[in-house]
């Protein structure tokens, strides 16, 4: 009787009851990603519905190998990444929004079209309202293909950001490029959500040994996280 005047009372003050759309601070998302060709080959990412959330990566595995003329072939892979991050509060409403609309992914994702082949994505959901996973290279519906999109190139944006606190520390003539890397990748949408790197734009601003030029790029892509 108290379950029924719980659901009554949720359902005239107009909130949605637990395993029909609710989502919780107790609700995670997380995407898979794999890709051999790339580096890194693997990483994962886990968001909460606040925007919390924590990438990772693990070290290239062809990091240790030695190419036939002396060389490391990935000399310049970044080591592994494991860190917490936050995205908008905008984003991560439409990460869950879709969950809850694609039946927490139970349901076939790979179109199974002849296209190019673009990595592996996994997306799992779980929660007090169940959990489920897909997975898929070129998306079956556009709304999560187009979502599979927006998580890597947020993953991109961190991996940029990992790669300039390297360069701030061992390398700051190469922040300018990269920077300006950055910029386009900003302006052409190769990379989303720029608040998940705020912390090392802040260093770049702040830092007297940073060249003016790319001190301005910083303070100019800072004035995007606002708008996510």
């Amino acid at each position: 009787m108290r379950a029924l005047w719980l659901a009554l009372l949720l359902a005239v003050a107009g909130l949605p009851l637990l395993g029909q759309g609710a989502t919780t601070a107790d609700s995670v998302f997380e995407i898979e990603f794999t890709h051999p060709g790339l580096s890194p080959p693997r990483w994962t990412m886990t968001l909460h519905s606040d925007g919390s959330g924590h990438f990772h990566t693990d070290p290239a595995e062809a990091a240790g190998e030695t190419a036939a003329n002396g060389e490391n072939p990935r000399s310049t892979d970044l080591p592994g990444v494991d860190r917490e991050i936050q995205v908008s509060a905008r984003f991560a409403r439409r990460v869950f929004d879709i969950a809850q609309r694609h039946r927490l992914f139970n349901e076939e994702c790979e179109s199974h079209l002849k296209v190019a082949f673009t990595g592996w994505k996994k997306l799992s959901y779980r929660g007090p309202d169940g959990s489920g996973s897909c997975r898929f290279s070129f998306g079956a519906d556009k709304e999560i293909d187009s979502l599979g999109n927006s998580l890597q190139s947020v993953a991109e944006a961190i991996l940029i950001g990992e790669k300039l606190r390297l360069l701030l520390q061992h390398d700051r003539l190469g922040l300018d490029q990269e920077m300006e890397n950055l910029a386009v990748a900003d302006a052409d949408g190769r990379v989303e959500q720029i608040g998940v790197i705020r912390g090392i734009l802040e260093q770049l601003c702040d830092d007297p040994r940073v060249m003016e030029r790319v001190k301005k790029r910083a303070r100019l892509l800072l004035t995007h996280v606002d708008e996510e």
